[in-house]
């Protein structure tokens, strides 16, 4: 399908980074899932897991094609195309994106991670879209708590093995 990120272990190939997540946890890092008598941990994690992708992703990918529908318009369309970018924004990526972050940052300032005090997979999910709109520098985004949190993953030697090994993801 042409789908990015995929992986290939062994006889299997695997794309969607929540199923990829999943099975690499179950495989080979299950110490970054909650276990199954921790309940409210296990619910927080799965909730955030998939919270990346099914909510705050496609946010964001919105933004960057309402973003891109003008400068890619013919020219006489692009005033058209500029008004409707720009209504969009206005009344539902905008407003929607500070609500998620406003969410994000109310989660982090009471939690040091995503599943509580113990890093999971739930933060790997979700520092790819904190990353990216930190690094944009968009007008909406991370607030301090959830900047602290993604600087925090950063610093972290696993996260800078991983960027030698796969190199920047932006």
């Amino acid at each position: 399908m042409g789908k990015s990120p995929v992986i290939t272990d062994g006889p299997l190939t695997i794309a969607e980074s929540g199923a990829i997540i999943e099975y690499l946890v179950d495989k080979y890092g299950p110490e970054l899932k909650p276990s199954a008598d921790d309940s409210a941990g296990r619910l927080q994690y799965t909730f955030w897991l998939h919270y990346a992708e099914g909510s705050l992703m496609p946010l964001l990918v919105m933004k960057h094609i309402f973003g891109n529908v003008v400068t890619r318009s013919p020219f006489f369309i692009r005033p058209i195309a500029r008004g409707i970018s720009n209504s969009v924004h206005e009344h539902y990526i905008t407003p929607s994106l500070k609500k998620h972050f406003a969410f994000i940052e109310a989660h982090l300032a009471k939690n040091k991670y995503f599943t509580g005090d113990k890093f999971s997979a739930a933060d790997i999910q979700m520092s790819f879209p904190i990353s990216a709109t930190a690094r944009a520098g968009e007008l909406v985004g991370p607030g301090p708590k959830t900047m602290e949190w993604i600087q925090g993953i950063k610093e972290m030697e696993s996260y800078k093995k991983a960027l030698e090994k796969g190199g920047n993801f932006i």
